[in-house]
Order: C-alpha cells, then structure tokens, then sequence
C-alpha cells in the first residue's frame, strides 16, 4: 500500500535501499531458503488488520500471513517452515536488500519508482488494492451518484483528497469535502454522524466498519473509484524465485477456478478431472521439476492454506470479521481481475 515516508529515519531507510541496491543470482534465493529450511517473511507491528494481526500468543494471522504460509510450503514443504519478520512500512524495502527477509509480503504498491531504482522485482500482483466508499447504511446509497451533495470524510494530505475530486468531478457530483490530519478523528467523525460517507483503501475501510460502535451501521459500496496493484517483491536479479512466486499465485487462483479446496484436495489428486490438475497436484511428475521445488509443492501448499477463495474469505472477506466485498479479487469468471497462467 502506497504511504507517506514522514520521518527522518523513514527517508534515511528509503535513501539507503535507493543508493544501494543488492541483486540476487537467479535461483539464489530458493537454494538460500531451502538451505536454512525456513522462509523469512515480512509482518507488521501485529496490528494491520485482516492482512497481518498477532495474538497474545504471538499467533500470527491475515491475508498476507497466509501467502507467506503458502509460499513456505510450495518451497519447505509446510506452513510451520515460516518465520515472520515484524519490519515497518519504511523497513521492508532495506530489509529485503540486506538479507534480513526474503520476501516482501505487505500490501505493497507496484509503482515504477520501486520497480526500477530500488533494486527491486515484482511478481504479479496478488491483491487488487481497491480505493472504495463506505457510507451510512440508513442512506440506502448503492453508487456514488446517490450520495450527491453529501458530507465526505477525507484524510487530508493524502492521495485520497485527489482520487475523490477526479473521480466526482469527472461524473459531476457535488459533494462537501470535510478534512481530517488523523485516521482516529477521521473514524470518529464518521461514527458521530459528521459526514455521510468515507472514501479510502478498501481494507481500511473494512476495519474502520469493524470497529464502529455497530458495525451494521456502515456499507462498503461496490463502485471502485481507483486501483493499486499489490505486488510480491523480491531481490531483482532471481527469475527462479519470481518464477516460484508466479506460480505459487496462479496454482491459488487455478485450485479455486476448478473447486480445488483445503477439503477435497486428497480426492482431486488421487482421481484429477483432467490432465492438467493431474499436474497442478503432482499426480503426474513435472510441475517441480521446472521451478526446483518437488512435483507435489502445490498439492500440499492448497492442503495447508487452500485456495485464493478460501485465503480470502476467511481473512478479509465474508468469513471474516471485516466482510471486504471480493469485488475485483475476484476470478474474471466472477467479475473479477485476477485468471490463471497457462499450466502446459
């Protein structure tokens, strides 16, 4: 996710990755991973909901916890091979250079600046990161042309005060900016009934529903106003690796295109519909052998995690506290962005 850097050690961290960026050898990072036979992945602080949260037990749980679960079983061959790293938004990207983690999973913005000056290299994006509206229920709104002439909660200095404007300037609907330097008083004024709607990163938006005094009090409307592309980032240089990364997505989005659950995963491998899922769960040898992982990574990744489906559901969308709409997360069959590469 896109953020502001605002503090000095926020700029030196940033400046260090940008002068000095570190290129891996490819397939250096598989063999470093499997070497040490664990996978060290980014966290949070514990407390970015729906996407990395910790408990008092230090269990640590969200939708990029869970993609970092998959990708140290498609390599280790288990969940339990994962070591979660907490770095800040400004830490990730020195971390990454610095061997500290091997991977960047944190809802991160793939934008050129970090794509070509920071030594980095993205797989393609897991997460369409939405900027959405959440408004009152009791306005029966379904877009934003019902909320014309109303009261819009914004955080001020961010991207969020363009995103508004362009887009109801370009449908031409009215409305009343009412402007706020902190995420805290933003969410109050919404839960006093200051303003009628709020616009914002989708999952933030979920959260700040989550939390109000009653959740059913708020709606996610479904009208996206903008996207970011959130993308694994890895050292530039290792093809292996994003190829692992790839294809550790794509088998996510191929297992729920073809009803592949955590459930039936045994039943599908021992009698596979058709040769191509034969492949995907290493009945027939071939899909490791590419990727210098094992023929079955993806059969026990989808035993350990399931499929994007059911990663989604469980930790932001319906079968989750925050309800995040699946909206464009969803397959293309189903309306959505994300589809499947070709498994020849």
């Amino acid at each position: 996710m896109m953020k502001r850097f605002t503090s000095a050690l926020a700029g030196a961290a940033l400046a260090a990755a940008v002068s000095a960026p570190v290129l891996a050898a490819s397939g250096e990072t598989v063999k470093t991973i499997q070497d040490r036979d664990s996978l060290l992945c980014t966290g949070h602080n514990g407390s970015y909901l729906g996407f990395a949260e910790v408990d008092d037990k230090g269990k640590w749980t969200g939708f990029d916890i869970e993609f970092c679960k998959a990708l140290a079983t498609a390599i280790l061959g288990s969940p339990d091979k994962l070591q979660i790293i907490p770095v800040s938004w400004a830490q990730r990207f020195p971390a990454l250079q610095s061997g500290d983690i091997d991977v960047i999973i944190k809802v991160t913005g793939w934008t050129m600046g970090r794509d070509t000056e920071l030594g980095l290299q993205f797989a393609r994006p897991y997460f369409i990161g939405p900027t959405n509206i959440l408004t009152r229920a009791e306005l029966g709104a379904t877009s934003a042309a019902d909320l014309e002439g109303g009261v819009f909660c914004i955080n001020a200095g961010t991207s969020i005060e363009r995103i508004v404007a362009d887009y109801m300037g370009a449908k031409g609907i009215s409305y009343e900016a009412l402007n706020f330097e902190k995420a805290e008083e933003l969410r109050s004024a919404l839960y006093a009934g200051r303003c009628d709607a709020l616009a914002g990163f989708g999952p933030f938006l979920a959260a700040t529903r989550f939390n109000a005094p009653n959740p059913d009090d708020f709606v996610i409307l479904d009208e996206v106003l903008a996207l970011e592309p959130e993308g694994i980032a890895a050292r530039q240089g290792d093809d292996n690796f994003i190829d692992v990364i790839n294809w550790m997505v794509s088998a996510l989005l191929m297992a729920e295109e073809h009803g592949i659950t955590q459930a039936n995963v045994d039943e599908m491998r021992a009698n596979p519909p058709s040769s191509s899922i034969g492949r995907l769960l290493g009945a027939t040898p071939g899909i490791g052998d590419r990727l210098g992982l094992s023929n079955d990574w993806a059969y026990n990744m989808i035993k350990a995690v399931g499929n994007y489906g059911e990663i989604y559901d469980r930790t932001v969308g319906e079968g989750s506290p925050y309800k995040l709409p699946r909206g464009l997360n969803n397959l293309w069959s189903k309306g959505g962005l994300h589809y499947t590469l070709v498994l020849d």
